[in-house]
């Protein structure tokens, strides 16, 4: 009886051990699947892209200032819309490595797995690897703050408009040098996808430059280049390299420049009343004779490169084109002096042969400048401006935040968030200023691709908005630390997706 009392003993101790080993095996089974689960990749990723050190398939990227002097990368959950991982065992994910003290522009190429991080503080330009979530040493530097900066998408060159010391900076990688053409006044900067045209704008003028490229040796100094070729100015002064020319047209203040999706027309946005000129429009150019490669035989300007010219009377500062409609958001002036948002729709089949009859719609939008365009889920449009508070709106005591969500199918704007000053309603998340009805300057814009959601930079934190109605998110847990300046999506299909 009593070695049976052992057995049984015995018995019951190893039933319950096995019990106890089976339920820790479920329970790290679990966790395990958990997170299996939750940062799952396929076996073939997209387009063959690595699987980042974080692990999360949806990433927003922030950038961050503190104090103006402390610059930092910040990596965000846009799918799920936190800043940690799922079991909160990971508090928040960063990119690696220095940038500069205030990063207040993304240059987003997700199809590449890179792009560019400019810090106006000193003027550096950081290279982030998307696949390594790391940012390298600065991949160059212009000579103090610029005012406008164009990258291409292969890496191969680098443009800055430096308004203070007026010259158009070149970083040219192919052959690790620096150039600096004197252009007075020089504040915007554009480039096309393929590195071919490279246009440049003057603050309070009507002239437009594009960038030539010299022959190796071509003209032994600067001042013949300059006198055979009609230049503004060449650089270097001995063997010059490149050299910038005005473009014939009539420009009324040109202020950005945009590409047709098959690389064959420029758009040029004429700023007009907004900046001191007479008349909004847009300029249609052929880029044939704006190639970096064609340099000119005479110094006398050559024909006119520009087709069309469509009248926008909303004015225009930012476009954005879906192959069948150009999309152009500025501000027209009012009577009483100040200015008011307006989205104006051209038809491209018509700007061509029938300018005058292009313009197929004028919508009203946020104030302010505007500086951002992005196309989004459900047939969305997403503009973004900065010093919404000093327009028509305000003035009036309507709603003067600077996000406008448009819908492209019911042709429809709304300003978020929704609020009317000294209203019952108020911002649902208000920023650190505490203030009920206005979240300040909107710097930073991208689609959460798919997901039915946008991410911003607004009034210097980070807040998400979906898609369908243009309601918030709650951002308890994406804001961050500091000044969020720009936002990208870094998992975006295509380029021009985000």
């Amino acid at each position: 009886m009593k070695n049976r009392s052992l057995f049984s003993q015995s018995l019951r101790a190893q039933i319950f051990s096995g019990l106890l080993i089976a339920v820790a095996a479920v329970g790290l089974s679990s966790c395990h699947s958990a997170q299996y689960y939750y940062y799952k990749f396929p076996q073939y990723t997209f387009a063959n892209r690595p699987v980042p050190p974080s692990k999360l398939a949806q990433r927003v990227m922030v950038s961050i200032t503190e104090a103006g002097s402390i610059g930092s990368l910040a990596i965000l959950d846009g799918k799920r819309d936190i800043r940690s991982n799922v079991e909160d065992t990971i508090p928040s994910f960063q990119i690696s490595g220095g940038v500069g003290g205030y990063p207040n522009l993304i240059i987003n190429y997700p199809a590449e797995v890179h792009g560019y991080v400019y810090s106006s503080l000193k003027g550096d330009i950081s290279v982030v690897d998307y696949s390594k979530e790391t940012a390298s040493a600065s991949a160059g530097s212009f000579s103090g703050p610029s005012s406008s900066i164009a990258v291409s998408p292969s890496g191969a060159h680098l443009y800055a408009a430096q308004l203070t010391p007026g010259q158009l900076g070149i970083i040219d990688e192919t052959n690790s040098h620096t150039y600096g053409l004197v252009i007075p006044n020089v504040y915007k900067v554009f480039v096309n996808t393929g590195d071919t045209v490279v246009l440049a704008m003057v603050k309070n003028s009507n002239t437009l430059y594009r960038l030539f490229k010299l022959n190796d040796n071509q003209y032994q100094t600067a001042a013949l280049a300059i006198q055979a070729t009609g230049a503004a100015d060449c650089q270097p002064l001995n063997l010059p390299v490149y050299c910038a020319v005005a473009v014939p047209g009539n420009f009324d203040r040109p202020i950005a420049a945009y590409f047709s999706l098959d690389g064959n027309t420029a758009y040029i946005l004429n700023c007009g009343p907004e900046c001191g000129g007479g008349a909004a429009s847009v300029s249609f150019m052929q880029v044939g004779g704006l190639d970096v490669n064609t340099i000119p035989t005479t110094p006398t300007p050559g024909p006119s490169p520009v087709i069309s010219n469509v009248p926008v009377p909303g004015g225009a500062t930012v476009g954005l084109s879906d192959g069948a409609t150009l999309y152009v958001a500025g501000q027209q002036k009012q009577p009483d002096g100040l200015f008011t948002g307006f989205l104006t729709t051209i038809n491209l089949a018509n700007a061509i042969n029938s300018p005058g009859s292009a313009v197929t719609g004028k919508y009203g939008i946020s104030d302010g400048t505007h500086t951002k365009l992005l196309f989004a889920d459900d047939n969305t449009l997403w503009i973004g401006s900065q010093y919404c508070a000093t327009g028509e709106r305000a003035k009036l005591n309507e709603n003067y935040n600077c996000l406008t969500r448009f819908d492209r199918g019911a042709k429809t704007a709304q300003i978020l968030p929704n609020v009317t000053p000294g209203g019952t309603a108020t911002v649902p998340y208000p920023n650190t200023n505490q203030n009920l009805y206005y979240y300040g300057d909107l710097t930073g814009l991208c689609w959460v691709q798919g997901f039915h959601k946008v991410y911003t930079a607004y009034g210097g934190q980070v807040h998400a908005f979906n898609t369908a109605d243009g309601s918030e998110i709650n951002n308890q847990f994406i804001t961050v630390q500091g000044t969020a300046l720009d936002v990208a999506y870094l998992d975006a299909i295509s380029d021009t997706d985000n």
